[in-house]
């Protein structure tokens, strides 16, 4: 979004395309990359987690990036040549040019692999939906069979180059020399490439482990995560609007110097007295030119304006995600500090149903003696009484 606001404010500017294609210079890694930058176009783009295989085992994959990152094709018009480019910061970790006898293969729902014989490697992408692998599947497909056409016209016309050569030797049948005729096809320089780099595995690196905590702050943690998520999104934005609003400080500093200059030149035009309707014209166009840099200059601090309040935003978040991350902690030691007071409770009342049992077998027994000593003096009643009556 922010790079097709670019294009639009700096279209038909030739310093402001050399910035708008500043991305692509960032270090001498890319450098390969920058040979065809004003030549190739990106012309489809998704987000994906890169692999590799093992080189070693050819069994297992290595993972190239340690978050989603997007992965693009991009066309050269004067080669008619397919590539698949995929940048991680400044790294390049796939630079694949499609040839007729790639194959993408789907191995699961939402993962695809295919070989580059010219690399000596499988490569892999784990997307975030089944939709995305089918979309990115069926260009690889198209563009796949739109490389299998160049390579048949262009061996039309090397065919078509070499049959008055063959003619003028006298009819000796020669084969039209191609690139594949001079340093064999892909297949032929590496033919195990595709046959034995079959992964026998789908990367495992793609489970996202999450732990739970006891039922009081499942609420929380579900906030949490939730926050983490928005949290990584506008990471990632916030470092783009970094990066670019560095390029537009130097494009405004490079202004604010052409500014200077054009005002300079302007008062020594006024100065010279014999060229008064040259100096007229010429000022008129230098203050238009000085107009229109000013009016860029303003759409340029606003944008930056709306960055810094982006910027702002995404310190609240942080702020946000902080407090929750104590509130949970502080809700973790409270939970603990109930479990223990409930296992004292607990105690405490087992001990008091043992004390209680103890004083009711007392009090029973002290029954049964007082039941016993009153069955006595009953007795001994009876056997006075009966001695009165005697007497």
């Amino acid at each position: 979004m922010i790079h097709s606001r670019l294009a639009h404010l700096l279209r038909g500017n030739r310093r402001r395309r050399f910035l708008l294609q500043a991305p692509f210079r960032l270090s001498p890694v890319l450098w390969p990359l920058r040979i065809s930058e004003s030549r190739e176009q990106p012309i489809f783009s998704t987000r994906a987690h890169v692999f590799q295989i093992d080189p070693n085992t050819k069994k297992n994959w290595v993972p190239t990036s340690k978050h989603a990152v997007t992965v693009s094709y991009f066309y050269d018009s004067t080669r008619n040549v397919y590539r698949i480019i995929s940048l991680d910061g400044s790294k390049a970790i796939i630079n694949s040019t499609i040839t007729p006898n790639m194959t993408f293969t789907k191995t699961s729902q939402k993962f695809g692999q295919w070989a580059d014989s010219r690399a000596n490697t499988v490569y892999g992408l784990g997307f975030s939906s089944e939709h995305h692998l089918s979309k990115f599947a069926e260009k690889f497909q198209e563009f796949k069979e739109a490389a299998r056409l160049a390579k048949e016209k262009s061996q039309e016309k090397m065919e078509l180059t070499s049959t008055p050569s063959q003619e003028s030797a006298g009819g000796d049948l020669q084969s039209p020399l191609t690139p594949e005729s001079i340093n064999g096809t892909d297949d032929e320089r590496t033919p195990d490439v595709t046959q034995n780099s079959e992964p026998r595995a789908e990367p495992t690196q793609n489970a996202l482990p999450f732990s739970h905590s006891s039922a009081i702050s499942k609420h929380w943690e579900a906030e949490l995560a939730t926050l983490k998520g928005n949290n990584a999104k506008l990471t990632a934005a916030l470092l783009e609007s970094t990066a670019n609003v560095k390029q537009w400080k130097q494009q405004l500093a490079a202004y604010q110097e052409e500014a200077e200059r054009l005002h300079k030149r302007v008062t020594e035009l006024e100065c010279v007295s014999s060229q008064a309707n040259a100096v007229h014209t010429h000022k008129t166009e230098l203050n238009q030119t000085i107009q229109e840099l000013e009016e860029t200059l303003k759409v340029k601090e606003e944008e930056i304006e709306r960055l810094k309040q982006e910027i702002d935003n995404a310190r609240e978040l942080q702020e946000q995600r902080d407090s929750l991350t104590q509130k949970l902690q502080e809700v973790e030691i409270r939970n603990k500090d109930l479990e223990g007071q409930l296992s004292d409770l607990e105690q405490r009342l087992e001990k008091s149903q043992n004390e209680q049992e103890a004083f009711r077998n007392n009090l029973k027994t002290l029954l049964e003696i007082l039941d016993g000593k009153i069955f006595e003096l009953t007795e001994l009643r009876d056997n006075l009484a009966k001695l009165l009556e005697c007497s």
